[in-house]
């Protein structure tokens, strides 16, 4: 039996990486709890409401899940269902699901993320009848005559492949592997392609995550890429938001693409993407459907605007296109 090879630094940052993912299914399952969206589903993978938080992390989340739905579902709507979405480092994210119940199902879903994180996934959907069932359901003609999802799909601890969602463990920054395991799994580099990543290329070096980024303009030749992270990370605000990261052993290894929103588009426009815009999401929440913005800010007393303010204005989402099928895509905005 070959030797266990000795426990490295790259694997205490690797586990708490992967440990914010807990931390963004707790934040969203409280946001929920007090009603800041809907989400019938993310209550499958975080069992408690859990403490309290925040009420203007709760507005960021907010932020966050209303200005990247906003993109997804109108290049969605743009490529009318004729399109795959691969979720980057997607961990116990649940927009599948809503998807399914919005009637926007692309033709094929994709996920990956780190494979010990995919097999809890494939675990809870296994277990979950509301997570297996609509899977099942979008397997086949046939699938009515199906009646557990062991029958439809190809799984194995690390991932779960039916005819319109697939779930894949490997690590984002071995592209050549990640490349030949989704096209195992019927990836198709002619349809016109989305890609999500959200708090992911953060934690890659400049070079890993530049080359995820060059793989999928060069993959794909009609595709957008979202990536909603942080910015303006050179100011005090920005360090106090690293040291506090580091003191729980997670490492930005990423940051230099973080300092401006510039250096965000930059990122895309120097890897074969035809354009980028960026915007911090100060500017999203003020961008988003007043009315509704309204119906949050009544959910709780917010004490500190200046805090929720400055909080905001160290995220962002950057969004860039390559368009050969002309759908429009460099006029998805906000």
């Amino acid at each position: 039996m070959a030797a266990r090879q000795p426990f490295t630094d790259t694997d205490t940052a690797d586990e708490a990486v992967r440990a914010t993912c807990d931390d963004a299914t707790t934040c969203k399952r409280f946001a929920t709890s007090k009603g800041y969206w809907k989400d019938p589903y993310i209550q499958y993978f975080a069992r408690s409401v859990g403490e309290r938080k925040a009420p203007e992390i709760n507005r960021g989340y907010y932020a966050r899940v209303q200005g990247v739905n906003h993109l997804l579902d109108a290049f969605i709507k743009k490529a009318e269902c004729d399109c795959q979405v691969i979720n980057l480092g997607a961990g116990l994210d649940t927009t599948f699901w809503r998807l399914k119940d919005e009637n926007l199902m692309p033709r094929k879903f994709f996920e990956v993320d780190f494979p010990t994180v995919v097999a809890r996934k494939i675990h809870n959907i296994k277990t979950k009848p509301p997570l297996s069932k609509p899977i099942i359901e979008t397997h086949s003609t046939d699938s009515l005559l199906l009646e557990t999802l062991s029958e439809c799909v190809c799984s194995d601890a690390h991932s779960l492949d039916s005819d319109r969602y697939c779930i894949i463990g490997a690590d984002l920054r071995d592209v050549s592997n990640l490349d030949e395991k989704l096209k195992k799994f019927q990836l198709n580099p002619e349809l016109p392609t989305l890609l999500l990543s959200e708090c992911v290329l953060v934690y890659m070096t400049p070079s890993q995550s530049s080359n995820l980024v060059h793989w999928a303009a060069e993959t794909f030749h009609t595709a957008m890429f979202i990536n909603y992270e942080q910015v303006n990370m050179s100011d005090r605000f920005g360090q106090v938001m690293i040291e506090n990261l580091q003191r729980r052993q997670c490492t930005l290894a990423g940051v230099e693409a973080c300092q401006s929103l510039d250096s965000q588009k930059e990122r895309f426009l120097k890897t074969g993407w035809e354009n980028a815009d960026a915007l911090d999401m100060m500017t999203v929440y003020s961008m988003l459907p007043q009315d509704d913005v309204a119906r949050i800010e009544r959910l709780e007393f917010l004490d500190e605007r200046e805090l929720l303010q400055q909080l905001l204005q160290h995220y962002s989402i950057c969004w860039a296109s390559k368009d050969k099928h002309n759908l429009g895509l460099s006029q998805l905005a906000f």
